[in-house]
């Protein structure tokens, strides 16, 4: 069993409101959002678009709930644009994260990511050249020590429609990169969706994963998917995700991989559902008792 001493568990506000499919739980609000999260028994909550940008405001809602920010998404753009451009932007994102009291980030190379557009997923993921994998890996590099001086990890997500989703990415990834500066984000989700064992990716990578997204899939929404030649976010629509113990992902000896690795951080639950279909407070509720069951946490 994990030890609850070590980690913690969030969830993060796409389940409540999406951020790429705005008018999927329009209607929710960011408190009903934050106190439906403490209502189900979670402490950490990664950052959606409808949070207050101010830090105060924030903290002050946050507190009152018993939630902290752990983590919060960050594009980046090292394969299609200047390397400044995105440093820029890193730095004003991981000052909030630090003001927040975060110590983890979590980012996603999107140089021709094809996650938001209309393209097929399975059909359509864009194939890095060799003078690109130098120019993500030697920006993640850079990110990572920028990150690193001001107590931030840098933690890579490998993501669906990406050019960082298979396992053989990954390892170039992780073999391209200094260990200092430069982590895993391990999704189970994302890694079940194109077809790779998340199991083995725990086993392999448990030395380097910082921060864990908790994601199921649902094997024949994947499937018609892929034969319908739909895309990522049609997938979303149609209930590709769930939470842990809804799906066809069996997490056990995967939460027994962190323990025996001695897993230090966060395990955030993660699952973009329609929530006028997947109630969002029953699902994390759902999700939580699971947890408790299988990892002891």
């Amino acid at each position: 069993m994990l030890d609850s001493k070590k980690v913690k568990l969030g969830i993060a506000p796409i389940a409540w409101t999406n951020d790429d499919l705005p008018d999927l739980g329009k209607e929710n609000t960011f408190e009903q959002c934050v106190s439906e999260m403490a209502l189900a028994g979670f402490t950490g909550s990664e950052v959606g678009n409808k949070y207050p940008k101010n830090v105060e405001e924030l903290k002050k809602a946050l507190e009152l709930r018993g939630i902290k920010i752990c983590n919060a998404w960050f594009s980046t753009f090292l394969t299609t644009k200047p390397y400044e451009e995105t440093e820029r932007e890193f730095i004003k994102h991981i000052t909030f994260l630090k003001e927040m009291g975060a110590t983890v980030v979590g980012v996603s190379e999107q140089g021709h990511s094809i996650q938001g557009t209309d393209l097929a997923v399975f059909d359509n993921k864009y194939i890095l050249n060799d003078e690109e994998w130098d120019m993500l890996c030697k920006g993640l590099n850079k990110l990572g020590k920028v990150a690193s001086d001001i107590g931030i990890t840098l933690t890579f997500h490998h993501h669906m429609g990406t050019s960082v989703q298979f396992l053989s990415e990954i390892d170039r990834l992780m073999e391209g990169t200094d260990e200092r500066y430069v982590n895993l984000l391990f999704d189970s989700g994302h890694l079940s969706y194109c077809g790779e064992d998340p199991l083995e990716v725990a086993r392999k990578y448990k030395d380097r994963i910082k921060h864990v997204h908790l994601k199921d899939i649902r094997r024949e929404v994947v499937d018609s998917v892929k034969e319908n030649k739909e895309s990522f976010l049609t997938g979303v629509r149609k209930g590709t995700f769930t939470v842990p113990g809804d799906g066809y992902i069996d997490f056990e000896p995967i939460f027994k991989v962190f323990e025996e690795s001695n897993y230090e951080g966060w395990m955030v639950v993660e699952a973009e559902q329609d929530p006028s279909i997947a109630n969002p407070l029953e699902y994390a509720i759902k999700a939580r008792k699971y947890i408790k069951e299988k990892a002891g946490i």
